[in-house]
C-alpha cells in the first residue's frame, strides 16, 4: 500500500528515529514499527500528527496525490 511505502520513505527523508516519530505523535515504537511494516495504520488523530511531524499532507501519505 502507498501509506507504508510513503510512510518508510519520509521516515527516513526526516531523519527521525522510530522512538523519535512515535513521541511526537503520541503512540509507542511499535505502533511506528506496524505501521512501517503494514501491519497497522494511524487513527485520522494519529495521520494529522503524523503528517505535521514529517511535514507533508495526508494526500501525500494516503497516495491520493503525488505532491507532499
Amino acid at each position: 500500500m502507498k501509506f507504508t511505502e510513503r510512510f518508510n520513505e519520509l521516515l527516513k527523508i526526516s531523519g527521525k528515529t522510530q522512538v523519535e516519530i512515535a513521541k511526537e505523535i503520541n503512540v509507542s515504537k511499535q505502533c511506528v514499527t506496524d505501521y512501517k511494516s503494514g501491519k497497522s495504520y494511524p487513527s485520522l488523530e494519529t495521520l494529522c500528527l503524523m503528517c505535521k511531524a514529517l511535514e507533508t499532507s495526508a494526500d501525500y501519505l494516503l497516495g491520493i496525490t503525488d505532491e507532499y
